[in-house]
């Protein structure tokens, strides 16, 4: 069950607060397909089989930006956001792709916000730093910071 923050002093609390895992998501060869055809990236590091199976890593590994995607959903299992107007993601910074992902593998979202800051007009903007982590890796799979605008 996530945690709750109800309203702008409870966001601005949370401030410096590790938020834990998500639960552990496969990456089947039809998310990676799904994800290719849909974004355009059909080809490169995200080929079909057979041709991973010459490829560097033997078999097909993840697009970046796919396990990205997954950020703000996993990130819903850790933390429910109630009693603030709007939210508004406002975009991916310092992403880093430290170990590839092959088909296969499992992952999982850990999460803590790295700060929670005051706005103009009355918001504020937590930024959220995510680690995915690779079951069975000492690397991370992709670590990032998402900032988001709460408005009242």
């Amino acid at each position: 069950m996530p945690l709750t923050a109800h309203g702008i002093p409870e966001i601005l609390a949370l401030g410096g607060r590790d938020l834990g895992h998500s639960g552990w998501k496969e990456v089947t060869q039809e998310l990676i397909d799904a994800y290719a055809e849909v974004s355009g990236t059909i080809g490169g590091s995200t080929p079909t089989p057979p041709a991973p199976a010459d490829g560097p890593y033997g078999r097909t590994i993840a697009h970046g930006c796919m396990l990205l995607s997954w950020g703000i959903p996993m990130f819903g299992e850790l933390l429910k956001v109630t009693g603030a107007g709007r939210a508004l993601n406002y975009g991916v910074d310092r992403v880093r792709y430290p170990a590839p992902v092959p088909v296969g593998s499992r992952v999982r979202l850990h999460a803590s916000v790295a700060e929670v800051e005051e706005v103009a007009r009355g918001g504020v903007r937590m930024t959220r730093a995510f680690t995915f982590e690779l079951e069975g890796s000492v690397k991370p799979a992709r670590v990032a910071q998402s900032p988001t605008h709460f408005h009242p």
